[in-house]
């Protein structure tokens, strides 16, 4: 039987080339003197220790990062995979244009909107943030085919995606708040009569079971993480930014999401899937409420470029001057300010370019103050420096068996097992969920002590009259580096109270915590 669409072929060969081209440019606009982020040695970690939940993320990332220790591991793994679930998050905007009828030149506008964006940067680091816009993504999918054909098989599908998306990140509760009153004001509210719906919610609570029962049984670490994360990181989120934020991710692809957003008001073609500017609308404000980082907002953007991709596509019909020029400007937009959106310069390049980064906020950390680099670039040097450093001071101890190796932060404790050439150092940190890896079954007779880059106590006085002999190794002396600073210390002989005191701290953390 013949394809009824004669272009069809032409069409499939042009997502295969952007999907190349997605997966390509994620490796090639990394400049080689970065190395991986502190939270990426964190999930990578977690694959050692395999559980329904942790206390930093959900864990079906830790099941991805099985998968990249099944495949050996190695840095091209960590960073291919983030880039897949950006590869499959413009499939299924693809997917959304071709539902929505749109012609080979609105696929076309999307793919280059998702790949000449801010969802390139964030597509190669290994964090829940990709498979988070993915989820949301195939979420809004489902739920347009589901409205418009009424096939329960579409609604099973948006199920287990918000369940996945509930297992990789908590925060798509909040595309699920701003959904339900956008679906109940709209005559889509009919799904609240369909009994598979109430069948799919079960699905999705079942999927989801596991990690609340964890939750349940460790009193619900989610929200103690949350009151730290309001109180060191989202205390300084102003909702100004926040708003400012949306627009500036997709600078480069304004007219495409300004007609995503217009059409879905005003275009009445579209006006049936008014519940997606609904939805849109509100989880924004949920969001600006609770002052979420403007980035936790990106899943909602993907389906508001398709949409206006559409609505280009058939503006711009037989106005090959203006598709040209809207594709110049996408992309030309997007070299001009590729090296704010991607880490293609080196610090010194940044440092040359001080101003330039300044003036966008590129510089401003979570703790709302400007430094030399953009934070997730600071996160991405020193670590190797680190883990040389332990292993000089790991080489020197001859029972191993008796060592511990601990950490200041979870960043530094993950650096050092990925890095390290001794693939068993486990070294762990009172900080995240390294501080359930301990292992305290035998008294602890040597210490591999890494301080924090301010480093309040330089001649280890505290610990003097617990070990034997103190020796320096070295610290962190890359430039820019978060951890610069950070020193390596072998504290040799412990006396026997030093394991119980160990013990005493780790408790007193998980109270704490």
């Amino acid at each position: 039987m013949k394809d009824k669409n004669p272009n069809r072929l032409a069409e499939y060969a042009c997502l295969v080339v952007f999907l190349i081209l997605k997966l390509t440019l994620s490796f090639l606009l990394v400049n080689s003197v970065y190395e991986l982020h502190r939270d990426e040695f964190l999930h990578l970690d977690q694959a050692n220790h395999i559980a329904a939940g942790f206390t930093s993320v959900p864990p079906l990332t830790s099941l991805f990062s099985w998968l990249i220790k099944a495949f050996g591991n190695g840095v091209f793994m960590v960073k291919l995979v983030p880039a897949l679930m950006g590869a499959v998050t413009i499939l299924y905007c693809w997917k959304t244009v071709d539902f929505l009828k749109g012609n080979l030149l609105a696929k076309c506008l999307v793919a280059v909107a998702c790949i000449f964006s801010i969802l390139l940067r964030l597509n190669t680091l290994y964090q829940p943030n990709s498979f988070d816009v993915l989820a949301w993504t195939a979420i809004f999918y489902y739920l347009l085919r589901y409205f418009d054909q009424k096939e329960t098989k579409h609604l099973y599908a948006f199920a287990v995606f918000v369940a996945l998306g509930f297992l990789n990140k908590y925060n798509v509760l909040f595309l699920v708040i701003g959904l339900l009153p956008a679906v109940i004001i709209t005559p889509n509210r009919k799904i609240f009569a369909d009994k598979h719906l109430y069948l799919a919610i079960l699905l999705a609570l079942l999927i989801i079971s596991p990690n609340v029962i964890w939750q349940i049984n460790h009193h619900f670490p989610v929200l103690t993480h949350m009151k730290i994360l309001q109180a060191t990181q989202l205390v300084h989120v102003n909702r100004i930014d926040f708003f400012i934020g949306q627009f500036l991710f997709f600078i480069s692809s304004i007219f495409i999401l300004l007609a995503g957003i217009g059409s879905l008001i005003f275009y009445k073609d579209f006006r049936k899937y008014s519940w997606i500017i609904l939805t849109y609308i509100i989880t924004l404000i949920v969001f600006s409420y609770f002052k979420a980082k403007d980035y936790y907002a990106l899943g909602l953007y993907p389906v508001l470029l398709a949409f206006g991709a559409v609505y280009l596509s058939r503006v711009l019909v037989k106005k090959c001057i203006l598709t040209g020029l809207l594709f110049a400007f996408k992309i030309g937009t997007f070299i001009y300010l590729l090296p704010l959106l991607m880490p293609v310069y080196s610090p010194d390049e940044i440092i040359a370019h001080h101003k330039r980064f300044e003036r966008v906020g590129a510089l401003r950390w979570e703790d709302g103050k400007n430094h030399a680099l953009p934070q997730d670039y600071a996160d991405m040097q020193g670590w190797k420096e680190l883990a040389a450093l332990v292993d000089i001071a790991y080489g020197k101890v001859k029972d191993k068996s008796v060592l511990l190796v601990r950490a200041d932060n979870y960043g530094q404790a993950g650096a050092i097992n990925y890095y390290s050439k001794y693939k068993n150092i486990n070294a762990v940190s009172y900080n995240a969920d390294y501080l359930y890896w301990f292992k305290m079954d035998k008294p602890i007779k040597d210490l591999i002590m890494i301080t924090g880059w301010k480093d309040e106590d330089p001649q280890r006085k505290r610990e003097q009259p617990y070990f034997a002999r103190i020796t320096k190794i070295g610290e962190i002396k890359t430039p820019y580096a978060r951890e610069k600073g950070a020193g390596v210390f072998l504290l040799e002989g412990a006396k026997p109270e030093v394991s119980s005191i160990i013990k005493s701290e780790i408790e007193e953390e998980k109270n704490d915590h």
